[in-house]
């Protein structure tokens, strides 16, 4: 609009003098009039250029801008994504099974067992994960078990160095729940894990204490130094091993700095525990990945 203005005004300015002008000095007229449009010319060329330049680094600033905005959004979206929840799965095998894996029977510590190094066995076969299975059940009154979750090692699928077969069972179990904690007393509200017997008349019942629900974590091999601490944290009134720790560093697993103090400390927490339950069975699925798997530790 401004480089309008500006010829306008120029070729308005060169007719006017050109019409004014005697035919002695015409020549003198035109000869300005040119020069006159000449430099309009160029004015208005600078003016292009520095509108061109000025565009530009609009255009960079705006696109600077956008980049930012864009790199604002993708770090806020990382944030979100690790501050607000963390994927915890099973594989789509284990969710299949599971009305099965519900509906057995459980009495002896064999059964449970045998549930976790299915599980472990399972895991490879699939390609789920690695070597290590888990399961947690209730036990009742009159000894028998209900399974209340089940885990298997998810490292490599999921991306995740803390789901271990143990850790993923034990989150699966407090969330099914609602509590932080598996140390609960036992309620009425409790519906399946309620034992009817509480039930019957008895004078003395309301001042009786009640009874506190046991909780019990099977798992196909013992422990890292990592699901130990979250056996001791997690409400588990107690622990069965299968393998051992020294037949998971056979193949290449570090369990870290488990000792038998370690043992001695979930024992004195008031967590007992139980091993070597069909070890070798257990041992046998570690060997076998051993030959086939992946070793992470670090």
């Amino acid at each position: 609009y401004l480089q309008t203005i500006i010829l306008t005004v120029v070729f308005a300015t060169a007719y006017a003098a050109a019409s004014s002008s005697t035919s002695s000095t015409m020549l003198e007229t035109i000869v300005t009039a040119v020069a006159a449009v000449i430099g309009a010319a160029v004015v208005v060329g600078l003016i292009n250029q520095q509108t061109s330049i000025s565009d530009s680094s609009s255009n960079s600033n705006s696109t600077r801008q956008r980049k930012n905005k864009r790199d604002d959004s993708s770090s806020s979206d990382t944030d979100i994504s690790v501050e607000g929840s963390v994927m915890v799965t099973l594989p789509t095998w284990a969710l299949a099974s599971w009305e099965e894996y519900n509906t057995r029977k459980y009495t002896t510590d064999e059964e449970m067992m045998s549930l976790a190094i299915h599980l472990s066995d399972r895991n490879i076969t699939e390609g789920t994960g690695g070597p290590f299975g888990a399961a947690i059940f209730e036990r009742h009154a009159d000894n028998h078990a209900t399974l209340v979750s089940i885990g298997m090692n998810r490292v490599v699928p999921l991306g995740n160095s803390t789901l271990h077969g143990e850790t993923v069972a034990i989150q699966l179990a407090q969330s099914k729940l609602g509590s932080f904690t598996l140390r609960l007393e036992e309620t009425k509200e409790d519906g399946l894990f309620y034992d009817e017997s509480n039930d019957d008349d008895d004078d003395d019942k309301e001042s009786s204490p009640s009874r506190q629900r046991k909780f019990e974590l099977f798992t196909s091999c013992e422990p890292c130094a990592m699901c130990l601490g979250a056996t001791l944290w997690s409400g588990v009134s107690r622990i069965v091993c299968g393998a051992t720790k020294n037949d998971a560093q056979a193949i290449g697993f570090d369990e870290g700095p488990v000792f038998e103090e370690s043992y001695e400390h979930l024992e004195k927490a008031g967590i007992q525990v139980t091993r070597n339950v069909l070890k070798e069975d257990a041992a046998k699925v570690l060997q076998r990945y051993g030959n086939i798997g992946q070793i992470y530790n670090r």
